[in-house]
C-alpha cells in the first residue's frame, strides 16, 4: 500500500489493515456481517447516539478486499443494501391546484417532521418528481419535513449530517481540524428545500427557513440526543442566487472548491457552490470549539 486510504473521512494505515488481516485469520468461521461489527468494536468506531457505524465499515471492508488489501470471508447470505440497490420513491399524487397569493393568505403554515412517519413517502415522492438533485437515501443523521397549507402539502425541506470539511465554513467557525471532527455532529446540513411548482407565493421560502431554524434545534435534540448549534446549505450559484437564504438573514461564508467531499486529485469536478450558514445560538463558536 502506497499511501494511506482515506474512506468517508477516516484514515485507513498500514498498521489498520494488518489488525483487519489478523481479526479476519482469528475468526475463520465468522461472517463479513461478523467482522464489520466486531471491528466497529474494537475501534469504538460508533454514531454519536451509539450505534455502531456498520455500514460504513462494511463498505470499508468491501473497498480493501476490491483493491487486494485483504480478503473477507466468502458472503453466507445475500442482504438488500438500500445504498446499491437504489429504487426511486414510490410515486405520490397529490392535488396541484395552483395556490397563487400572498404570504400572509396561507398563514399559519404548519412545518411538519416526516421522519419515520406516514408522510415520509410523501415527502420522498416530491423531491423525487420535483426537485432538480432527486432524491437520495440520507446518510447518516436526517430530518425530513413536509410545510402544510390546508394539508395540503406545498413545501418540503430535507437536513442532513454537516459536510465533513469547508474551508471557509471552518475558518468562519475557526475550529481546529482535530476539533471539527469530534464537534461536526454538532451542526446540521440542508440538504434538500422545495417548493412545488404549483405554489407561487412571495416570501414563502424565507418564511420557511426562518420556521426551521426555530423549530429544528429541540426537533435534533429529540430524535437524535444531542443539540446542534449551527446549520449550513450549499447553493449552486449556477442556477440561484441564494435570495431567500440572505432575506432569512442567513450568512454568506464563501464559496466550495469544486471538489467534493471525498476528492483526490484537488482538481475541480462540480459547479461551485455559495456557502450559507446560521446560528441557532448565540454563543455557537463556545461550543463547537469546546
Amino acid at each position: 500500500m502506497e499511501r494511506d486510504i482515506v474512506y468517508h473521512g477516516h484514515e485507513v494505515t498500514r498498521n489498520d489493515i494488518t489488525f483487519i488481516r489478523a481479526l479476519i485469520t482469528n475468526n475463520p468461521d465468522k461472517s463479513r456481517w461478523f467482522i464489520s461489527r466486531e471491528l466497529c468494536r474494537r475501534w469504538n468506531w460508533r454514531q454519536q447516539n451509539g450505534a455502531l457505524k456498520d455500514m460504513i465499515c462494511r463498505g470499508l471492508l468491501i473497498k480493501l478486499d476490491s483493491l487486494g488489501l485483504i480478503t473477507l470471508p466468502p458472503r453466507k447470505r445475500i442482504t438488500n443494501n438500500p445504498f446499491i440497490n437504489r429504487k426511486p420513491p414510490e410515486l405520490v399524487k397529490v392535488d396541484q391546484t395552483p395556490i397563487l397569493c400572498d404570504i400572509a393568505d396561507i398563514k399559519p403554515i404548519e412545518l411538519r417532521p416526516v421522519r419515520k412517519t406516514q408522510y415520509e413517502g410523501l415527502y420522498n415522492s416530491l423531491i423525487h418528481e420535483h426537485h432538480y438533485l432527486k432524491y437520495t437515501l440520507p446518510i447518516g443523521e436526517n430530518l425530513k419535513y413536509i410545510a402544510f397549507f390546508n394539508d395540503r402539502p406545498i413545501a418540503c425541506i430535507g437536513w442532513t449530517s454537516a459536510v465533513r470539511h469547508i474551508g471557509c465554513r471552518d475558518r468562519f467557525i475557526g475550529w481546529s481540524p482535530e476539533v471539527r471532527k469530534k464537534n461536526l455532529h454538532l451542526i446540521a446540513y440542508n440538504s434538500r428545500f422545495l417548493i412545488v411548482p404549483w405554489v407561487k407565493v412571495s416570501c414563502l421560502a424565507s418564511h420557511l427557513l426562518s420556521l426551521s431554524t426555530r423549530i429544528i434545534p429541540q426537533d435534533w435534540l429529540k430524535f437524535y440526543k444531542h443539540p446542534i448549534y449551527f446549520i449550513e446549505t450549499f447553493v449552486d450559484t449556477e442556477r440561484f442566487n441564494g435570495t431567500c437564504y440572505k432575506a432569512a438573514n442567513w450568512i454568506y461564508l464563501g464559496k466550495s472548491t469544486g471538489r467534493g467531499k471525498n476528492d483526490q486529485t484537488h482538481k475541480k469536478n462540480r459547479s461551485i457552490k455559495a456557502v450559507f450558514g446560521y446560528p441557532l445560538h448565540k454563543n455557537f463558536r463556545r461550543f463547537l470549539c469546546h
